[in-house]
């Protein structure tokens, strides 16, 4: 099972970057490019555990459903979100953040395996991998875009 393993600073502190990890919209944002939208389950705010999202998507030219639910939650340390339902085999991703002296490291976990056994694996090294590794990093630019500035207030605030 392949596990992408990124490490972002975010110089702003934990709390913030926690709840700006669980927010729906500012994911959504982050994956514009893609035409993402929640559609069930929890489809806007602040995800919490035990709770759900239905994710519609556009990868590699097909219109793709995944649900997933928040299956762990340490504020502001930690939370998992594992997959219930879509194409990949298992889909796990750990968000931890850690408390440094001027900021937060967010540590992403990405465990994920694909189906079609042997062909799965061979599109895991020949693109599958990157290419879910360049959306967490989309992903937590647009995170610490928001909150290193005043812009994390427009999705906290609500």
């Amino acid at each position: 099972m392949p596990t992408i393993h990124l490490t972002t600073f975010v110089a702003a502190p934990t709390e913030r970057v926690f709840d700006l990890s669980r927010s729906i919209e500012l994911h959504r944002k982050s994956m514009a490019h893609t035409g993402e939208e929640a559609i069930a389950g929890t489809v806007a705010g602040l995800i919490g555990k035990d709770e759900t999202v239905t994710w519609k998507a556009r990868h590699f030219f097909k219109t793709r459903i995944l649900r997933s639910r928040i299956t762990s939650m340490n504020r502001p340390l930690s939370f998992t979100d594992e997959m219930v339902e879509g194409d990949f085999k298992s889909l796990r991703h750990e968000h931890h953040f850690k408390r440094v002296g001027n900021g937060t490291l967010i540590i992403d976990l990405f465990h994920f395996e694909s189906p079609y056994g042997g062909l799965g694996k061979l599109a895991n090294r020949l693109f599958l991998t990157d290419y879910l590794k360049k959306l967490l990093e989309l992903r937590n630019q647009l995170i610490r875009e928001y909150a290193e500035s005043e812009k994390w207030k427009f999705i906290l605030n609500k």
